[in-house]
């Protein structure tokens, strides 16, 4: 069982819902349009990858390397603001993003 590389996946996906919620309601949504629809694809990209991972899917491997993809990006778009939410968000993207890309090499 990989329980360490799914709690990060399932972090991080959470870390990104609560950010499209909390800035989807801020006032400078418009601002962050392009931030908000990388958080949702990142989100939606860790939901899938943990559910391969769980159950050992051939896919599994795939879905780790993909999530680091968009993580990675995630974490560029995130860091780009200053506000505290952002920087801690691009901190756990930046370690899913290194623990999938990890365990998609080893597989």
């Amino acid at each position: 069982m990989h329980a360490p590389l799914l709690i990060v996946i399932q972090n991080c996906e959470s870390m990104c819902e609560y950010m499209v919620t909390f800035f989807g309601e801020d006032k400078e949504v418009e601002l962050r349009k392009r931030q908000i629809r990388l958080l949702h694809d990142c989100a939606d990209a860790c939901t899938l990858a943990a559910k391969y991972i769980a159950r050992h899917s051939v896919f599994a491997k795939y879905s780790a390397d993909f999530v680091s993809f968009i993580c990675d990006i995630c974490t560029k778009e995130c860091m780009k603001f200053n506000d505290i939410e952002s920087k801690n968000c691009a901190e756990m993207c930046m370690k899913c993003a290194k623990e999938c890309k990890d365990y998609s090499m080893i597989l």
